[in-house]
């Protein structure tokens, strides 16, 4: 049984098609990098596996089931730049806020909910965190924080939509590391969207690249080349080694590093904000 599976899937948001005719069989226990320019659909696909977004054609298939709102076996860390509204919470509480299918609130919890409270913020390394204020902390423990929130239960699959935005490389590292330590601890399957490949490059055991409606998924050395990335793009690609790292280049122009304050499409943008109250 694969992990989650796309069965000629299209989808289409404001009149566009984000993705086109996608067949994909992503496996269990894997580490998946998805990757892609911005408005390639890397957010819109999650949520598509999230059962936010129906396929206009297609099936998807979760865990050897059809895509559903609010599958107990998927986690979900969402794209964020900002936490000011929860910044007077403690960390325990922020985290304790999502124990109930990530209703926002602070809910009474049973002693079962506090005691994975306790479970997800020392599987992240976050325990001592938990009795300071969010405003308090660092862009990387924040991070922390929302991953230790889509741990509550007993996910199988964890969707990770670009949780290394505005870290530092060193803790960009870290994230990287934690991720792919909890990922063989629990036997999860990771999708975990990025900018860049090099941060996840001694992680993958595949990747997922999207662009122009298109998707390609395989290893390193099968995706990270010339050709795909070209008919990816729709323009020449060159695909550049040099001490350890991946450059993907246009030109003389670098095309995988995006500014992460910029907008994505129009369409794939004006989706996000529908969905995110879902």
């Amino acid at each position: 049984m694969t992990a989650i599976g796309f069965d000629d899937v299209t989808l289409t948001l404001g009149g566009r098609d984000i993705l086109r005719g996608v067949d994909l069989a992503i496996p269990q226990n894997a580490f998946i990098g998805v990757l892609g320019p911005n408005g390639a659909g890397k957010t819109t696909m999650m949520r598509a596996i999230l059962g936010l977004i129906r396929p206009s054609s297609g099936h998807i298939r979760v865990l050897g089931e059809p895509a559903t709102r609010g599958h107990a076996a998927v986690g979900y860390m969402p794209q964020t730049r900002g936490l000011v509204s929860t910044a007077g919470l403690s960390a325990w509480d922020f985290v304790a806020s999502a124990a109930l299918g990530h209703r926002w609130g602070l809910p009474i919890l049973s002693a079962t909910a506090r005691r994975d409270v306790e479970r997800v913020l020392d599987l992240v390394g976050a325990s001592s965190l938990a009795r300071r204020k969010l405003g308090a902390l660092s862009g990387g423990e924040r991070q922390r924080l929302l991953l230790a929130q889509s741990l509550l239960g007993t996910p199988r699959l964890l969707l990770l939509d670009e949780p290394l935005i505005s870290l530092d490389p060193r803790y960009q590292q870290a994230m990287v590391e934690l991720v792919r330590g909890l990922q063989r601890k629990l036997g999860l399957t990771v999708l975990f969207s990025a900018h860049e490949l090099n941060p996840l490059l001694a992680a993958l055991d595949q990747v997922l690249y999207l662009g122009l409606g298109h998707a390609a998924l395989g290893t390193v050395d099968e995706v990270i080349t010339g050709p795909v990335l070209s008919r990816l793009y729709g323009s020449d690609i060159e695909v550049v080694h040099l001490r350890g790292r991946i450059f993907v280049m246009s030109g003389d122009h670098p095309v995988e590093r995006h500014d992460p304050n910029q907008c994505r499409s129009h369409a794939e943008s004006h989706a996000e904000s529908h969905t995110r109250h879902v």
